[in-house]
């Protein structure tokens, strides 16, 4: 399926809520995850469509019980969403999209950030 450019943002993807794409995170500093490895979009569509940045939260293979990383399956490998993680990025580090959440995924997802920001 083709991507739409984000509006007055030639050449730029406009990804999609909940969708997979590999992201060029380096460089980084200190403790933050690093290379290049599939993130979760998890700004909202309007956001996607009028910046140019986007939201995402890495995935990691280090499976933990942590209450901010969330196990998901993407093209059949297992791993964690990464929400202690999360960044903004340039939408230039979106490399390529691999994939989308499962409607559950979403909706553990959506739980998570909302315990994590609660009051």
């Amino acid at each position: 399926m083709a991507r739409r450019p984000a509006s007055g943002q030639r050449g730029l993807v406009s990804p999609k809520r909940f969708e997979v794409y590999l992201v060029r995170l380096d460089p980084v500093l200190g403790s933050e995850i690093g290379k290049t490895r599939p993130g979760v979009v998890v700004s909202p569509d309007e956001a996607n469509d009028a910046l140019r940045t986007a939201i995402v939260a890495p995935l990691t293979s280090v499976r933990r019980k942590w209450p901010t990383r969330v196990p998901v399956r993407v093209n059949k490998v297992a791993g964690d969403i990464a929400l202690d993680q999360m960044r903004a990025v340039d939408k230039q580090r979106l490399a390529k999209r691999v994939g989308a959440l499962s409607e559950g995924e979403t909706e553990v997802l959506l739980q998570r950030l909302a315990e994590m920001f609660a009051p």
